[in-house]
């Protein structure tokens, strides 16, 4: 029996992997039907459909930047377990208020009034539901996991989160946006049930004082965390990558419907393309690696991923000119001479970001004191919510600059450049400090 075989059959690991998966599956699903449903039946230029997709982006990771340093207190000083079944309650409520959003958009009742700030403010609350969940899931894995057993439950995980991605986006592009609604509250109430069967994960240190001032104890946090030379590089080296994936998305439905004539079930599919790229990506990287942490193979990933963001810039561009024409479903969009190229490119991208950036989720929480993983899975965030509300409002900008959705892709071919370098400075200091032990 694999090891990741044996994890999924354990309390130990199942409830939280189960409970993950239904968190990553309701976002996915609500944040991509609010979104497809406003591009696609509110708006009607492609500078206001990329500007709502920026906003959108921008709200979700919001919370990251300014509350992950409390997140990471509680969950290093309080029961993770406990703090899984408060979170995975207030989504129910947050899911009622997005719902209720959904509706009266498909209702066409008052939808840029009270409807579109309703679905924005459910998703703004939905990225704190994530902030305060984030550093559990990885905080709680070498708590509950064995030391042999941390990669293939971070595997699991990542692969899981991606699978459930998946579905999420591929129910958003097909469902009607009503039955939506009800798909995010009846999830949220299966992802309260399952959280309340997560084993109990006291603190591993004394209770101390929270820091309740979110500008001083980000600081201080990001501070004491990144004197860790390893980790200092593996979170601006996960920054970078997620950077590249923020503008990526904030671009896939403009893009299908604006340049490639598709309709939303097309776009959907790409984000389903990117999902399952990832999911792989994950597992073959714990396969290459065999269990151990390493950011061996990190540099010349992400550096086949920025090829592939190339590629991908190029069939966009390459695409025929199909104004006045009706958009196409997925059938139409498949048989068209480009389509499976560009499907592939888009593969390839997530494949090799998958491989790229699962060890470096593994290293924050194996080379610090297992007291710390929350912590420093909480300094993660912090920066890497920085990086990408850059890159959000960046990608905004750039859309209010009138520059066109084809070239902005090559702004993350860029950032996979710098992403290498941080990467293979990454393996230098693991090779380092492997020679000094």
């Amino acid at each position: 029996m694999t090891t990741s075989t044996h994890l999924v059959r354990t309390r130990r690991f199942l409830p939280l992997f189960v409970t993950q998966l239904l968190g990553a599956f309701n976002d996915n699903l609500y944040k991509n039907a609010m979104i497809l449903y406003v591009v696609y039946n509110v708006y009607s230029s492609e500078a206001a459909e990329a500007r709502f997709s920026a906003i959108a982006s921008g709200l979700f990771i919001l919370p990251f930047f300014l509350l992950s340093a409390l997140a990471g207190q509680l969950a290093d000083m309080r029961d993770k377990a406990r703090i899984i079944r408060v979170v995975k309650g207030c989504e129910i409520a947050i899911m009622v208020v997005g719902g209720a959003g959904l509706v009266m958009a498909w209702l066409d009742l008052e939808v840029e009034a009270v409807a579109i700030p309703l679905m924005l403010a459910a998703l703004l609350a939905m990225g704190v539901h994530s902030t305060f969940f984030g550093p559990i899931k990885y905080a709680i894995l070498p708590q509950h996991l064995r030391d042999g057993e941390v990669l293939a439950g971070t595997g699991l995980v990542e692969a899981g989160t991606y699978i459930a991605i998946l579905a999420g986006t591929i129910l958003a592009g097909w469902i009607p946006v009503e039955a939506a609604a009800v798909g995010v509250v009846l999830t949220a109430l299966l992802g309260y049930l399952s959280g309340r069967q997560v084993p109990p994960a006291p603190p591993l240190v004394e209770a101390q004082k929270i820091d309740h001032n979110v500008f001083t104890a980000s600081w201080r946090l990001i501070r004491n965390t990144m004197r860790h030379r390893q980790v200092f590089m593996a979170i601006v080296a996960i920054s970078f990558f997620w950077t590249v994936g923020t503008v990526l998305f904030i671009q896939f439905p403009p893009l299908a419907k604006n340049v490639l004539h598709a309709s939303k079930e097309v776009a959907s599919l790409f984000l389903v393309m990117f999902s399952v790229g990832i999911a792989i990506g994950s597992v073959s990287i714990n396969a290459l690696l065999k269990g151990t942490v390493s950011a061996r193979y990190s540099p010349a990933s992400v550096i086949v991923m920025g090829l592939f963001v190339v590629a991908f810039h190029l069939v966009c561009a390459s695409w025929p000119d199909m104004d006045g024409k009706p958009l196409m479903d997925v059938a139409l969009f498949v048989a068209q001479p480009l389509a499976i190229p560009l499907l592939l490119c888009l593969l390839g991208i997530a494949v090799a970001g998958g491989m790229f950036v699962v060890p470096l989720y593994a290293f924050l929480t194996t080379v610090v004191d297992k007291s710390e993983t929350a912590r420093t899975i909480a300094a993660n965030n912090i920066v890497n919510s920085g990086a990408m509300v850059a890159g959000a409002l960046l990608a905004g900008a750039l859309s209010a600059l009138a520059v066109p959705l084809v070239d902005q892709l090559l702004l993350g071919a860029a950032m996979c450049v710098v992403s290498a370098w941080l990467g293979w400075l990454l393996y230098r200091a693991e090779k380092a400090a492997r020679a000094i032990s």
